[in-house]
């Protein structure tokens, strides 16, 4: 990608640069995603040291709260200042942070995950990188491997004019066409009544 203001790699990396902490970064919580946690607990995934990876891991809680449960996680961004805060704030930390283009994986990650996790990043980039990014977000699953991918919900109106750009169901699910489709839930978040997808995927055993 060239690394103009138009391009979603130099976009992150400008606000993770120009951040004087986590305020300035409006999607940086410090908790694990919680529809990540309840998915996680609801399935009973255990790690049991399979890999996992994390797709545009901002500041790192997710790959952390893989980690914790067992996983061995790498983690990467487009942004090489959210790497290196990611790096700061976990020092010590067994997740292999990385800096990675979204859409051009390094090859030997193809094929490589058992779980593959993506929250939040597809509606951040620009429309014509998107299927480029799910492209290679697809690829990264493991035969017999799950992909769990997390966005903003959208109704039937016209997107957004500015990022993030929230999916319809629909659109996420049309992302993925080389998986199969487990399952695709609209979930409300209690406090605000703001509406979120959460897509599992599976990639099949053969390919």
């Amino acid at each position: 990608m060239t690394a103009d203001a138009d391009d979603s790699a130099a976009w992150f990396e400008g606000m993770y640069a120009r951040a004087s902490g986590t305020d300035d970064l409006p999607w940086a919580d410090l908790v694990p995603n919680p529809l990540l946690t309840s998915w996680l607990d609801e399935r009973g995934e255990a790690g049991d040291d399979r890999r996992a990876l994390v797709v545009g891991a901002g500041l790192g809680d997710d790959a952390e709260e893989l980690a914790r449960r067992g996983f061995a996680v790498t983690a990467f961004d487009a942004a090489p200042s959210a790497v290196e805060w990611a790096r700061r704030r976990f020092a010590g930390s067994p997740v292999d942070y990385r800096v990675a283009d979204a859409t051009r994986l390094p090859a030997e990650w193809h094929g490589g995950f058992a779980l593959v996790v993506e929250a939040y990043t597809l509606q951040a980039v620009l429309a014509e990188e998107r299927p480029l990014v799910a492209r290679e977000v697809a690829a990264a699953v493991a035969p017999g491997g799950t992909l769990l991918a997390i966005a903003t919900a959208r109704g039937d109106g016209p997107p957004r004019t500015s990022r993030p750009w929230p999916l319809t169901p629909a659109e996420l699910r049309a992302l993925f066409p080389t998986l199969v489709e487990e399952r695709l839930e609209e979930i409300v978040e209690p406090e605000d009544g703001g509406r979120h997808l959460r897509g599992t995927f599976r990639q099949r055993d053969g390919r």
